[in-house]
C-alpha cells in the first residue's frame, strides 16, 4: 500500500463548473489513468482543502460523491483510499493529452423536476423485500389485476395515506402512471374521441392519448388548476393533477372540485386524477382524493416512482369495480403486464412497514430541501406550488427565463422552463425547480447560482414584503 500523496490539481473559480465538480472529475480522470493506484492514500479534507485554498465542504462533497459512485474506500481511523476495482487502463506513455472534459452528467446539479432522492434508503429492507421476492418462484400465467395480496394492501395504504375507501376490487397494479394513463386510453378513448389535458400540463399525457387515436384538446390552468368554466362539453376523458398541478403547482380547491365533478356527471366525461405526489405536503392540510368524493366519474393514477424510485415500476389504478374488469380484460389481450417479482417485493416492503417509514423520513428530508429553495429564491421572484410535492414554479418573464436556463447550464445547473409544458403558445413563464433528486447541499448551490443570475437579468427586481411578484 502507497502513503499518501500530494495531488497535483488544480481548480478554476473561472469555470462554469462548481469547484465539487472539477474536484471530483480530476480525481475519477486521475483514477482511470493510473495516477491514483488502487490503495492509494487521499489527503484529508482539511489538508487538501488547504493545498487548493478552498472550504472544506467542496473536498467532502467530492470524496462523497466518489465514494457513492465506488471509486473511494474509507477505512476507520485509517483515512480515505483509491477503492481496488477492475479498471482497464490505457498505457501511460501511449495516452494522448487530452483536455479535461466539460462536467460529466453526474457531477451537475440537477433542479429539473421529477425525479426523487434515491440515495437514502433502508438497505436492510430492502434487501430483505428481495430475498423474500425471491423465495417464490416464477410465474406463468400472471393475472392482468395483480397480485392479489398488493391490492389489498395498496386498499389499506390508500384508506391511510388518502382518505380512500376501496377495496381491493377497485384497484389494479400497473407499472407505473404512464401505463396506467395509457390502459384507461385504450379502454375509453379511440379515433373521433377528444380527450383534455391541463394546458401547461404533462406532456406524456398528450402523446399517449394521440397515440390511443384521440384529438387532444388542451384545457387552461390558473394557480389553483384547472379551469372548469369553459370546459368543452364533448370530452371523453379529462386529466388533471388536482393534487399538485403539473408544473404549476397549483391545488384544487373543494369548491372548484365540487363544479369538476358537475361538470363530469353532466356531460358523461370520465376524469384522471394523477395522484403523483400527493403524499408531500408543506405547512397545508390534506385536500380528499376527486375520486372519493365521486367514484363513478373519476379514475384515480398512483405510482412509487416519487415515493421510493422510478426504477421499481409499480403504481395502480383506481376505478369502479366493472371499469377495472374491462381494463383487466383489454391489458390481457395486449400482453400488458406489471412483473411477478417487483409486485412481491414492494408486498415485503407494504407488510413491514417500510414504506411507510420511508415516507415519514422523506417526507422530512424533502421539506428541509423546500425550505432552503423558499429562503434563497423567495426573495428574488415569485413561487408558485412551494406547499407541497418535489418542485416549485419561479416566475420570471420569457427573455429572462430562456436566458437563466442557458446560463445556470454552463455553470453545471440544470434547469426546465415552464415554456415546455405547454400545449400551444407558452401563457406563463418561468423555471419548474424541482428539489427531490439534488442533495441538499446542492439545492443550496444551485439555488445561490440561480438567485444570483435572476437579480442580473433584465426586468427582474427583488420581491420585497409588499411586492406580490418577482416581475416588472
Amino acid at each position: 500500500m502507497r502513503t499518501h500523496v500530494d495531488l497535483p490539481v488544480s481548480l478554476s473559480r473561472e469555470s462554469g463548473a462548481p469547484l465539487t465538480a472539477q474536484l471530483a472529475g480530476w480525481l475519477r480522470r486521475a483514477m482511470l489513468d493510473g495516477t491514483l493506484a488502487p490503495g492509494e492514500r487521499l489527503p484529508s479534507t482539511r489538508s487538501l482543502a488547504a493545498q487548493l485554498a478552498v472550504s472544506r465542504t467542496v473536498v467532502t462533497e467530492a470524496y462523497q460523491q466518489l465514494y457513492a459512485e465506488g471509486w473511494l474506500d474509507g477505512r476507520h481511523g485509517s483515512g480515505t483510499f483509491v477503492a481496488d476495482m477492475e479498471v482497464t487502463r490505457p498505457p501511460r506513455e501511449e495516452t494522448p493529452y487530452v483536455p479535461a472534459p466539460p462536467p460529466a452528467p453526474a457531477e451537475w446539479i440537477d433542479l429539473t423536476p421529477g425525479r426523487p432522492w434515491v440515495r437514502d434508503y433502508d438497505r436492510a429492507a430492502w434487501k430483505r423485500a428481495w430475498r423474500r421476492a425471491a423465495d417464490l418462484p416464477p410465474g406463468d400465467d400472471p393475472t392482468p389485476y395483480g397480485l392479489p395480496r398488493l391490492r389489498e394492501l395498496l386498499a389499506d395504504h390508500l384508506r391511510r395515506a388518502r382518505g380512500v375507501a376501496v377495496g381491493p376490487e377497485n384497484i389494479l397494479v400497473t407499472r407505473g402512471t404512464g401505463n396506467g394513463l395509457d390502459l384507461c386510453a385504450l379502454a375509453l378513448l379511440g379515433a373521433g374521441t377528444r380527450a383534455g389535458v391541463e394546458d401547461p400540463g404533462y406532456h406524456a399525457a398528450r402523446t399517449i392519448f394521440e397515440a390511443r387515436g384521440a384529438e387532444v384538446v388542451a384545457c387552461p390552468v390558473d394557480e389553483d388548476g384547472v379551469v372548469v368554466d369553459g370546459l368543452p362539453g364533448d370530452l371523453r376523458v379529462l386529466y388533471t393533477t388536482p393534487a399538485h398541478q403539473y408544473p404549476l403547482g397549483g391545488r384544487l380547491p373543494i369548491p372548484r372540485r365540487e363544479r369538476l365533478l358537475a361538470w363530469a356527471r353532466s356531460t358523461g366525461a370520465t376524469i384522471v386524477e394523477d395522484d403523483y405526489d400527493a403524499e408531500f405536503r408543506y405547512d397545508v392540510a390534506p385536500l380528499p382524493a376527486l375520486y372519493g368524493l365521486d367514484p363513478s366519474r373519476v379514475v384515480l393514477l398512483g405510482t412509487l416512482s416519487k415515493t421510493l424510485a422510478p426504477d421499481v415500476g409499480v403504481g395502480w389504478l383506481v376505478g369502479a369495480p366493472e371499469l377495472v374488469v374491462t381494463i383487466a380484460g383489454l391489458r390481457r389481450s395486449v400482453g400488458d403486464r406489471t412483473s411477478g417479482p417487483v409486485q412481491q417485493a414492494v408486498v415485503n416492503l407494504l407488510e413491514h412497514g417500510d414504506l411507510d417509514r420511508h415516507l415519514r423520513r422523506m417526507r422530512l428530508e424533502y421539506a428541509r430541501r423546500r425550505a432552503a429553495v423558499v429562503e434563497l429564491l423567495g426573495p428574488v421572484c415569485r413561487l408558485r406550488g412551494d406547499t407541497a410535492g418535489l418542485h416549485v414554479v419561479a416566475e420570471l418573464p420569457a427573455p429572462v427565463a430562456a436566458d437563466v436556463v442557458e446560463r445556470a447550464r454552463r455553470r453545471g445547473v440544470l434547469l426546465d422552463s415552464i415554456d415546455r409544458h405547454h400545449h400551444g403558445r407558452a401563457r406563463v413563464h418561468g423555471l419548474v425547480i424541482g428539489y427531490g433528486s439534488a442533495s441538499l447541499a446542492d439545492v443550496r448551490r444551485g439555488c445561490r447560482i440561480l438567485a444570483d443570475l435572476i437579480c442580473a437579468g433584465p426586468g427582474v427586481r427583488r420581491v420585497t414584503s409588499g411586492a406580490q411578484n418577482g416581475i416588472e
